[in-house]
């Protein structure tokens, strides 16, 4: 949301020795400061409590860092792929001291719109501090005693770690530790199969790492399987070892080595060496010390229990983004947000939708998805039609030499879009128009007729589209229809 600092903003009063606010927000990640700026800038007053890191998670140890190290990733392979066009470059030579500063300088380039000067600026009040509930409508913090006429939460989550015997003696990185490396691992372990942990196995291995992932189940358990497939070919292509249904029995440190115990039918052997183990096994809410008892809070393991306006058992407070206990993404964090900020400020009705939910795993190829997946559809009751295009049938593709993945559609009747999964190049870019037609209720149609520009990548979604039409169109039907049409026309 742009600043507008023209209009003087309305700030907290102290009464009593007690600040009073419009609006308290815990935890200043994506979520929180997404409601912070817009809430201010539309005349209310605004409490802002963060303990650590302006910006949060996903700033300083998730998506903005691992995205930077996937960018030096996707460099170095582009250089090892030059070849397929004619270009004969040399080997690329890792620098990972540099890759650390280049992480690290993204970062700080983006800190200044999430820092506390910013936040002041715009008028918010800002307290460095651990903030506790004290009572159904009183926050304290850094000594100071806040009370608001609604609460946000919005302390996001952290690393799962599993109880696996002997791991924390011998060590191990989460996200928010690994960014911190200024030397290239040797053997990287990733326990765990998700999007974290296969978007920086295959970095580090396209940095020169040796990577192995241990999944007790498969990779990427929530994506359609066709498109999962494409992912998992293109992972043992740059040399990852995947050892999927496959469980971590122990850990233990030998020295400079730690050595992980697998099941007793693992496929490649019962023992793995290695120089560092990451853990990417999910996460867990931030909710502890919170004081949430105290403010009649509902909570439990998956975080705090709210409704479809986000509101939680006590009606003044409302927690979004991770901690809410439902999809974990940026961007749900920043829908939640203007949920919060229709609700609190301007009392209405505004209800969470999560029909067109998109995610995108950052691997290369990537993997988009919004809305409903063929399992997901069918479980709903819906009998869906299912439609598939290559990407070897687009010319931009061929083009780049970048041709594996596939769009494959959802629909429900009378072609009615109910879900979209997109894997190959930039389909987190291609997904968006996708996103626009579930939440608009559109059919298939909509996107058949758009007329785009040639060549592009988008042409696999117009291409899978028009698919639809195809067996009507080129039909025996059509046929009579043409030959009986032709007989008149001079």
């Amino acid at each position: 949301m742009a600043d507008t600092p023209h209009l003087p903003p309305k700030r907290p009063t102290r009464v009593d020795g007690v600040l009073r606010a419009d609006l308290c927000i815990i935890g200043a990640g994506s979520g929180g400061l997404s409601v912070a700026a817009g809430a201010v800038q539309m005349g209310a007053s605004v409490v802002l409590i963060e303990k650590g890191e302006m910006g949060g998670d996903c700033l300083n140890t998730g998506c903005v860092p691992s995205k930077a190290l996937i960018a030096a990733a996707h460099a170095a392979q582009a250089m090892r792929d030059a070849k397929r066009f004619g270009v004969h470059a040399p080997a690329p030579e890792i620098r990972f001291g540099e890759i650390h500063a280049h992480v690290h300088g993204v970062i700080a380039a983006i800190a200044p719109h999430d820092s506390v000067a910013r936040f002041e600026g715009l008028g918010v009040h800002v307290i460095k501090a651990t903030a506790r509930f004290a009572g159904p409508d009183l926050v304290e913090a850094g000594g100071a005693r806040i009370r608001a006429r609604r609460f946000v939460v919005a302390t996001g989550s952290r690393a799962a770690v599993p109880p696996i015997p002997g791991l924390a003696e011998a060590g191990y990185l989460t996200n928010e530790t690994i960014f911190g490396l200024t030397d290239l691992p040797e053997h990287l372990v990733v326990v765990g199969g998700g999007p974290i942990g296969i978007e920086l196995a295959q970095a580090f291995r396209r940095l020169g790492a040796r990577v192995t992932v241990i999944e007790k189940a498969r990779i990427l358990p929530r994506d359609e399987p066709e498109a999962v497939e494409v992912v998992r070919a293109a992972l043992r292509r740059d040399g990852v070892t995947l050892l999927e249904s496959t469980g971590l029995q122990s850990v233990r440190r030998e020295g400079d080595r730690v050595v992980a115990t697998l099941d007793a039918d693992a496929p490649d052997g019962r023992r793995v060496e290695a120089s560092h183990v990451l853990v990417a096994a999910g996460r867990r809410p931030n909710i502890e010390n919170l004081g949430l008892d105290a403010a009649g809070i509902a909570h439990g393991a998956t975080g705090i229990a709210v409704d479809g306006r986000l509101r939680s058992s006590n009606r003044r407070v409302f927690a979004i983004g991770d901690v809410a206990g439902g999809p974990q993404f940026t961007h749900v964090a920043a829908q939640h947000a203007g949920i919060v900020i229709r609700n609190a400020l301007f009392g209405l009705p505004a209800k969470v939708d999560y029909t067109a939910l998109p995610w995108v795993t950052y691997a290369d190829p990537e993997l988009a998805h919004a809305g409903l997946t063929e399992a997901g559809a069918r479980a709903a009751g819906h009998d869906p039609k299912i439609l598939t295009w290559s990407f070897t049938a687009n010319d931009r593709a061929q083009a780049e030499r970048a041709t594996a993945g596939l769009a494959k559609i959802v629909l429900g009747r009378k072609g009615r879009i109910l879900g979209a999964t997109i894997v190959g190049p930039r389909a987190g870019e291609l997904i968006g128009p996708w996103c626009l037609a579930i939440s608009s209720g559109l059919g298939i149609g909509s996107v058949a007729g758009a007329v785009l520009p040639y060549p592009t990548l988008s042409e696999v979604s117009k291409r899978a589209a028009g698919s639809y039409y195809t067996p009507k169109l080129f039909g025996r039907a059509t046929r009579r229809i043409v030959g009986f049409v032709q007989r008149f026309i001079p």
